[in-house]
């Protein structure tokens, strides 16, 4: 099927390009989206008449963009989520997550901006791609921690496997310490006796 695009579409096209799409990318996606129109006659005439004004508009757009990229590009947004010892999460974080948290913090992102192969499923830091226009892209990153402390250790740059072995070594440590002091003891009390002995 052959559309005209009403504005640029990655790996697709520029404004204004007749190109050949699948019929489901257009009826499900395209058309909707209204990213494009059906590439009849009439509505390639249609596009001419308003091409300039499409431009304008798209130039506003993308000014407007590029203003919010300034401010966005790189900001880190704390999830705090349930998970297990080993990290994993118990449920995912999805973009409408990303959306609220970016959202708390001041920004207006609609979730289908953020680009996310998958649902996060494991603590850490996450680079999220966003397109707030066709040709303005930024990166952003969440940190998703179990508590405020965890995110801050995170964003420090300590892995939950990292800060999982330094609770496991401080515990080991106790322990250890523990049965120094319990022995130490044990031996002091084997002392006594033989200075009782000696008194006599």
């Amino acid at each position: 099927m052959q559309v005209i695009l009403l504005e640029r579409v990655a790996k697709l096209g520029q404004m204004g390009d007749v190109v050949n799409v699948k019929d489901g990318y257009a009826r499900n996606y395209l058309l909707p989206q209204r990213k494009a129109l059906w590439a009849s006659e009439a509505n390639i005439k249609a596009f001419e008449s308003q091409k300039s004004q499409l431009e304008a508009r798209n130039l506003e757009t993308r000014k407007e963009a590029e203003a919010l990229a300034a401010t966005l590009d790189g900001q880190r947004f704390v999830v705090i989520r349930s998970a297990s010892d080993a990290g994993a999460l118990y449920g995912s974080v999805t973009t409408r997550d990303a959306a609220d948290a970016a959202e708390a913090a001041g920004f207006t992102i609609d979730r289908r901006q953020i680009n996310m192969l998958r649902p996060i499923k494991e603590l850490g830091l996450h680079a999220l791609g966003v397109t707030l226009h066709p040709e303005v892209e930024v990166e952003i990153i969440l940190n998703i921690a179990r508590s405020e402390e965890e995110a801050a250790l995170q964003a420090a740059g300590k892995s939950i496997q990292e800060l999982a072995a330094e609770e496991e070594a401080a515990a080991e440590f106790e322990i250890a310490e523990l049965f120094d002091d319990i022995g130490a003891a044990g031996q002091d009390d084997d002392r006594a006796p033989a200075d009782d002995r000696d008194d006599r």
